[in-house]
């Protein structure tokens, strides 16, 4: 689920409270400083992933 609320801010152009509410209506509660620290650790990690498989 981290992956998938990383995966969904970085693709949309939507901010960390609208991914919190978002993933809220989908029983998912999280607060948006979460959030944050999960983007700074995991979005690197997917971005080189994600050229290595390019």
């Amino acid at each position: 689920m981290i992956l998938h609320a990383v995966f969904f801010y970085v693709r949309y152009a939507v901010s960390y409270r609208d991914v919190e509410e978002i993933l809220a209506e989908r029983g998912v509660t999280f607060d948006h400083a979460t959030l944050n620290r999960w983007v700074v650790k995991f979005a690197p990690l997917i971005a080189a992933e994600v050229q290595r498989c390019k």
